[in-house]
């Protein structure tokens, strides 16, 4: 008799068990911030995204993580261009594709991981700045991740100091301005792709 084969991780498998994971964990936040008014405080100011819960143990916990990840972004940037051109050709040239890809969804975990338990999540900050940055650098990753990395910071402070002047003598979170920011100039990036699709 043949055994009975077991399907294996499906894609609506890996959406349950992704939903159930999440809907277990946002229970458990939930008590936690009931329980705690200090917890609760923090939280509101984290889940919007704001710099002013950082402080020196924040950044001494998570440097380790952003050097790592950064420096693994980095030497990964020649062979994610030899991706660029296809697979195909990364392979001519020498690319080992799934681990590069591995590699490459370890390091954005590593870095988005590390920034979002520091700040929490600041959205747009990721598209926004490459897309300038490929502007004027072209398409070799090897200039765009080094001057995204710089120039990310650049961006965050700007809209932390847009947040403080603009709702004086209150503040404004970082990450609400990051999104309102960010809004058009994601609106204005499809509707380039669409054009340039027709």
């Amino acid at each position: 008799m043949v055994p009975r084969r077991q399907p294996g991780a499906t894609p609506v498998r890996l959406a349950l068990a992704g939903t159930a994971i999440s809907a277990a964990l946002f229970g458990y936040l939930q008590a936690v911030m009931i329980l705690d008014d200090a917890a609760l405080g923090r939280m509101r100011f984290w889940t919007v995204g704001s710099l002013a819960s950082g402080s020196n143990s924040t950044i001494a916990q998570v440097l380790p993580f952003l050097v790592a990840g950064s420096l693994l972004a980095l030497a990964l940037a020649r062979p994610l261009n030899a991706m660029a051109m296809g697979d195909d050709t990364a392979k001519a040239l020498g690319a080992n594709l799934n681990r590069t890809r591995a590699l490459s969804m370890l390091a954005a975990t590593v870095l988005c991981g590390a920034a979002t338990a520091a700040c929490g999540p600041i959205i747009f900050v990721g598209l926004m700045v490459p897309h300038v940055v490929r502007s004027f650098t072209g398409p070799d990753q090897r200039w765009i991740l080094p001057y995204a990395a710089v120039l990310s910071p650049v961006l965050l402070l700007g809209a932390d100091v847009i947040g403080r002047i603009v709702a004086r003598p209150a503040e404004l979170q970082v990450g609400i301005v990051t999104a309102i920011l960010g809004g058009p100039v994601f609106i204005l990036l499809v509707r380039r792709r669409r054009t340039a699709q027709l």
